[in-house]
């Protein structure tokens, strides 16, 4: 049987709490010298795709701005589309939010980013929830869950009906276009699509319309779970498992030897959830003022707050109940004896491939050929130099198994990806 190609994406690190902004090694997160440096790195790695995800407002907690959170960068397509003129091979994926957005005039942005970069253009996918973002925009918050995933499969349909035909129609529930486009067509049969969601309602969304999902499980077996259900879904749309590939986000930690690497996480988790981070967390989870604890003491005695709104403001609910997710952390904690910020540097870390380049390597490749995915998005801790070190010593080793390419051979991002193009 013929080894499975791994698909490596990089994300470019600045919006989420993973990043160490206050690293005297990280550089800017917004100056075009940055996102360049990134760029041309992983595309000298022969990487598929970089990505950037995108925050549409500044979130806050108790009504403050806080370092938890970095403030956001420029506009998603702005950048992108710098970056098309300075490189060559590398997928342009960003995050684009169907939810304050209209099919015609997002259509058209993509497909010109496509044919600027020659069919490298792809698009993540996300629905955006609350009054709160929704107050930069005229209808603020005015969809519930279950509709906005609905928005979202009538937008991807309006799009790929523009993409694909000078004439277009799109008559469903949440529009009613028709048109002729001056777009020419795209490189690629349209952008990729891509999409990152975990609930029933998002695997669905994947299985359906998306070319890419992302997802956050961290063991070997949970990822195998993941795969098997969303292939399994593929069928009921007239898809194979070829049509959709399944990309963990994922870190990594290198070093000479294992000690040595994992003594280096351990530094940046500690880097990455701060005392005063760690309290912030948990606060999203008590829903409670807790900054008179002591992060290196014990968890709060008394329950999360459910009765009020959300101390924290711009950030999807990862905790559909409160209730129980404190008592299974306090049964972490007390079982593993262990502090508030040991707890949340616990509960929050996302799968690390940590170790020796060789090593790392293998466990990669290990969890692709077991099925557990079909690559992974990375995202380094400092920005923009965090992918040097994993393309410089962790590819060759990827090249060796003969599980990566050497140089780019096809001249799309789907080709790249081994997807067929839009027919």
């Amino acid at each position: 049987m013929s080894k499975k190609q791994i698909i490596l994406g990089a994300q470019f690190p600045g919006v989420n709490n993973f990043t160490v902004w206050s690293d005297p090694a990280a550089g800017s997160q917004i100056a075009f010298s940055s996102f360049r440096h990134f760029a041309e790195t992983v595309e000298r790695g022969k990487l598929d795709f970089i990505f950037l995800a995108e925050g549409l407002r500044v979130r806050e907690q108790k009504g403050r701005f806080h370092e938890l959170d970095v403030v956001g960068r420029p506009n998603t397509l702005a950048i992108l589309t710098a970056l098309a003129a300075v490189t060559e091979n590398i997928g342009l994926i960003g995050t684009l939010t169907t939810t304050f957005n209209e099919p015609y005039a997002l259509a058209r942005q993509l497909a010109t980013l496509d044919t600027l970069s020659q069919g490298r253009a792809g698009w993540n996918v996300v629905t955006s929830p609350g009054a709160f973002t929704g107050a930069n925009f005229r209808r603020g918050d005015h969809l519930p869950f279950a509709e906005r995933y609905e928005r979202a499969r009538e937008f991807i349909d309006a799009a790929r009906a523009i993409w694909q035909g000078s004439d277009f129609v799109a008559n469903s529930k949440h529009f009613d276009i028709a048109g002729r486009t001056d777009l020419p067509p795209s490189p690629q049969g349209g952008p990729v699509i891509a999409q990152a969601g975990d609930s029933d309602t998002g695997r669905e969304l994947a299985a359906s319309h998306a070319d890419l999902i992302y997802s956050r499980h961290g063991t070997l077996e949970e990822g195998q779970a993941f795969y098997r259900d969303v292939k399994a879904r593929l069928a009921r749309y007239g898809r194979s498992d070829n049509d959709l590939k399944i990309l963990p986000g994922a870190a990594f930690a290198l070093g000479e030897s294992q000690e040595d690497a994992e003594e280096r996480l351990r530094r940046i988790r500690l880097q990455q959830v701060s005392p005063k981070n760690a309290i912030v967390f948990l606060e999203q989870v008590w829903n409670r003022d807790l900054s008179t604890y002591d992060p290196e003491g014990p968890l709060p005695d008394v329950d999360p707050e459910v009765s009020t709104p959300a101390l924290a403001q711009g950030r999807a609910n990862r905790f559909d109940d409160r209730l129980d997710t404190a008592r299974k952390w306090r049964e972490i904690a007390e079982h593993e004896k262990l502090n508030i910020r040991q707890l949340v540097i616990k509960v929050t870390a996302r799968k690390h491939f940590v170790g020796t380049p060789e090593t790392v390597a293998r466990e990669i490749n290990r969890y692709v050929q077991e099925d557990a995915a079909d690559g992974f998005v990375f995202a380094p801790h400092l920005t923009p130099t965090g992918f040097d070190e994993f393309v410089e010593k962790v590819i060759p080793h990827l090249q060796e198994r003969g599980v990566y390419r050497k140089d780019y051979t096809r001249g799309t991002l789907k080709g790249n990806l081994g997807l067929r193009p839009a027919a």
